[in-house]
């Protein structure tokens, strides 16, 4: 099943994005601004990763990012979903520096909160930033509705220096008042 933006279109991922997605996963301007351990990938370490994936996953969904002018553009998730307490934790990692500021990231997120809150019926979101990534932290709380729940200090080794996680969230209430807000 595939889940429709405004502008991006969320699917599963392909083997013929393999590629792609192993360069992103050795960019470092890429994963310097993202959360977790990042070390080189080979081809065949992305390909293991691929052939991890299933659809049956009733915990993990993890989506391409793709534009109909130009193909995937990054990857999207929904993980550790837990049904029971009806909530999961959102990533997102835009692979194509150049269409930053355009709008997808918001129709990308917007697409997965309406498919988590509406489709799946959960009851809130959470996500984590690096505290430098500013962008991110303020596209999530000032364009998304999203909410700063908390801080963990020193959480990030990155370069020589300790940096805190960001932990931000959003509840389907909280959703369902700013898309209100959103459609205005």
């Amino acid at each position: 099943m595939n889940i429709q933006g405004k502008k991006v279109l969320l699917r599963a991922i392909e083997e013929t994005d393999l590629d792609t997605l192993n360069t992103w996963s050795n960019d470092p301007d890429i994963w310097y601004m993202l959360g977790g351990w990042h070390f080189p990938f080979s081809k065949q370490d992305t390909e293991r990763w691929f052939e991890s994936l299933t659809t049956n996953d009733q915990r993990n969904q993890i989506f391409a990012i793709e534009l109909d002018s130009v193909g995937i553009i990054g990857t999207a998730n929904l993980v550790n979903i837990d049904w029971k307490n009806k909530n999961a934790f959102h990533g997102m990692m835009l692979g194509k520096h150049d269409l930053r500021g355009t709008g997808v990231a918001l129709d990308t997120v917007m697409t997965i909160m309406k498919y988590a809150f509406e489709e799946l019926g959960l009851n809130r979101l959470d996500g984590d930033m690096i505290s430098y990534n500013q962008r991110s932290i303020d596209f999530y709380t000032k364009k998304c509705g999203w909410e700063i729940e908390g801080i963990k200090k020193e959480w990030y080794f990155r370069k020589g220096e300790f940096h805190d996680k960001v932990v931000v969230g959003i509840t389907k209430s909280s959703y369902e008042k700013h898309i209100r807000t959103f459609m205005e």
